[in-house]
């Protein structure tokens, strides 16, 4: 293992996430792909739900798709579900994620207080770590403050993080729209904002902004442009958002968007160029 010395140095040299994900968005265009192992698309592929399924899926997508699309992002949840042999076979998803170099979002929606926020932060952010992935997502709803020790720790590293902001599914809304104009979404959406001052194009603090949620910006008096952060959007094609609806939804605020599709392209598989083209036409209908 590295000295603590040289993992230092590492985290020193490394350009900050934000700049990264910019130049590979204008590289591979505005498409992450998610990782999500699901007991459906395992079968679909053939194979068995258990580590050895689960391992050839995850290899084979990222083998796939390296150096085709911006960033991929496994499904903790989807690993976590096989126990530690199934989060050994995350470790070496992220592992190859980076020697094929495309970005990792590890798709884990932490969030936590004090010491245990800490251990979180070193496990998908810190040097050294086996989890640690290029960005991680996390949940602010103990307060954005909770999550300094992941938003310090990202910053040390040349890490990224993606803060749960404003969602689609129906249950988000009776927390995240109370207030209003001076709704819960908007506070934790201006508090990123804070965090990426002077960034550009965009700060490494990201945003998680659902693809569906059609009108809720402007309704909530929510100005994208000002929180400074790239946006990942989840909800394209298999839970119904198109290309250009994401569009609509985001009009002024497109270029900070990375679209996300996950089982609307991994259905395609298990060729890799089944996959690759899947991914190509979800892609081309961002631009």
């Amino acid at each position: 293992m590295p000295s603590s010395a040289a993992r230092a140095a590492a985290a020193a040299a490394r350009v900050p996430f934000g700049e990264r994900l910019a130049a590979a968005m204008n590289k591979h265009g505005q498409l992450c792909v998610g990782i999500d192992p699901h007991p459906a698309l395992l079968s679909s592929w053939g194979l068995s739900d258990d580590v050895t399924g689960l391992r050839s899926f995850s290899l084979t997508v990222v083998e796939a798709l390296a150096g085709h699309v911006a960033a991929l992002k496994p499904q903790v949840a989807l690993y976590e579900r096989h126990g530690s042999r199934g989060l050994a076979v995350l470790e070496e998803t992220l592992a190859l994620c980076a020697q094929g170099n495309v970005l990792s979002i590890a798709d884990a929606k932490r969030g936590d207080i004090g010491s245990t926020m800490a251990a979180y932060a070193d496990a998908w952010l810190g040097e050294g770590s086996p989890l640690a992935a290029d960005a991680v997502t996390l949940s602010p709803y103990l307060g954005y403050e909770s999550l300094r020790p992941a938003l310090d720790l990202a910053a040390a590293t040349g890490r990224g993080v993606f803060v749960l902001g404003l969602t689609s599914n129906p249950e988000g809304a009776s927390v995240q729209h109370v207030g209003g104009s001076a709704s819960v979404a908007k506070g934790v959406i201006e508090s990123v904002g804070a965090e990426n001052a002077g960034a550009l194009p965009f700060g490494s603090t990201g945003l998680v902004i659902g693809a569906t949620v059609g009108s809720a910006l402007e309704e909530l008096g929510i100005n994208l442009a000002a929180s400074h952060a790239p946006i990942l959007a989840p909800g394209l094609g298999a839970q119904g958002a198109t290309g250009a609806d994401m569009k609509a939804s985001f009009g002024a605020f497109w270029p900070q968007v990375l679209g996300t599709s996950s089982r609307d392209i991994l259905k395609a598989g298990p060729t890799a160029a089944a996959l690759c083209d899947a991914a190509a036409a979800t892609r081309d209908s961002l631009l």
